[in-house]
């Protein structure tokens, strides 16, 4: 097996033709990878384009699921390849060419849109409800009561649907193979509910990444093709903030608290 990612709670290996993540059984529960690998199935049902599962066991020690391997790149490191080193790679660098990248990031961010929508197209009865998973996340954080208080009573008056929602949609989390399909991976936090708290979330993401343009860009567009008024998914973003605050990261501190913070998020 080749590795491809070796992080500290979770190693990710390539065997062949397929893609086999091995988590730490001190960092992960049977129950939360079982949870992942559950998620997953229910998904791969939808018809969204997604790896297929294809078997989960244990492996020295920890709970292991191996999938599909997709070949190709993430969106988010298409996005940021250097357009220069591309062009002279192909002997087509130019003045023009190089002003006209920012274009293709247009493009990238149109597809990552429409895909999220297609996502949200999609019903998966099975799958936990969102509303549930945050009010148990506000429960969990270190905010005092009263902020609590009003983060559930918000929580609580948002509307509910039941749309697949991915609770993790960002560029890396989308493979482009060589001949330009896209797949959406890493489904551990798939829910079902309200697309404005996915929108919200993925705003957030960005934000984290320090990527404060593209998250507008992104909101607007978002916004836009869904035909969902901005104000939506701004009341989602204490919500998302204050649940994003439980993996205790410091330096994701200063940023999260600004946005529990302002209840009526503008």
């Amino acid at each position: 097996m080749t590795t491809i990612v070796n992080r500290e709670n979770k190693q990710i290996y390539r065997d062949g033709d397929t893609l086999v993540k091995v988590f730490d059984e001190k960092a992960y529960t049977k129950a939360q990878v079982l949870n992942e690998a559950l998620n997953t199935a229910r998904v791969e049902e939808t018809g969204l384009k997604i790896p297929k599962l294809l078997d989960v066991r244990k492996v020295d020690g920890g709970w292991a699921i191996t999938r599909e391997y997709i070949e190709g790149k993430s969106l988010s490191e298409l996005m940021a390849e250097n357009p220069e080193k591309i062009l002279k790679e192909q002997n087509i660098l130019s003045v023009n060419a190089c002003i006209a990248w920012p274009e293709k990031e247009d493009e990238y961010l149109e597809k990552f849109v429409a895909l999220q929508m297609e996502i949200h197209s999609k019903k998966c009865p099975m799958l936990n409800k969102i509303k549930e998973k945050m009010h148990a996340k506000i429960s969990a954080s270190s905010y005092e009561a009263t902020l609590r208080y009003d983060l559930h009573n918000r929580l609580e008056g948002m509307k509910s649907h039941n749309k697949v929602l991915h609770g993790d949609f960002c560029p890396s989390n989308i493979i482009v193979t060589p001949d330009g399909e896209y797949y959406v991976i890493d489904w551990a936090h798939a829910t079902q509910g309200n697309a404005s708290e996915d929108a919200a979330r993925t705003y957030l993401v960005f934000n984290l990444n320090g990527q404060k343009e593209l998250a507008e860009k992104y909101l607007n567009l978002f916004c836009k093709k869904a035909d969902i008024p901005k104000q939506l998914v701004q009341q989602w973003m204490p919500i998302v903030a204050c649940s994003e605050s439980v993996k205790n990261k410091p330096e994701e501190k200063a940023l999260l608290d600004s946005w529990v913070n302002v209840f009526d998020f503008q």
